[in-house]
């Protein structure tokens, strides 16, 4: 009887909680992002994605200065005889997003500058230059969601 009666009572609490509307909350502050993005995923799946996740920043707050950072496996990622994104990182390049590959990467994997796509510029350490992203207040993203 004790339990019918506290279930009496919790069942105008429940329909509160579930008849209340979910809000989208405010985009204000979202241009102030500087983003970072590390590869080093080979999977193309997770090239794939990260092309969506660019779009969807880029819909919400175009002029986030963003920047890809390929190295280990994910080089393959701008490798032109692997890379099926090309027509994609193309586009990103155009509206301002950089794509960068390790050159240690490079080494390492025995593949020279001319296999990157053209889009792509070059650092000597893929880490390094990530690192000294987030030292200068750019937010880091790990692709490969």
């Amino acid at each position: 009887m004790k339990k019918i009666c506290l279930l009496l009572l919790l069942l105008p609490a429940l329909q509160f909680v579930q008849a209340q509307n979910h809000q989208t909350l405010s985009d204000e502050g979202y241009q102030d992002n500087k983003i970072v993005f590390q590869v080093v995923t080979q999977d193309t799946l997770a090239h794939k994605a990260l092309m969506k996740q660019l779009n969807n920043i880029r819909s919400v707050a175009p002029n986030t200065p963003i920047e890809v950072v390929c190295h280990g496996p994910g080089l393959y990622m701008l490798v032109t005889e692997r890379c099926v994104i090309q027509k994609q990182i193309k586009e990103q390049a155009a509206k301002g997003i950089s794509f960068v590959a390790c050159e240690f990467s490079l080494k390492e994997r025995n593949v020279s500058k001319d296999a990157v796509v053209p889009e792509a510029n070059f650092v000597r350490s893929g880490a390094l230059e990530i690192a000294n992203k987030q030292r200068l207040g750019w937010s880091y993203l790990k692709a490969g969601f």
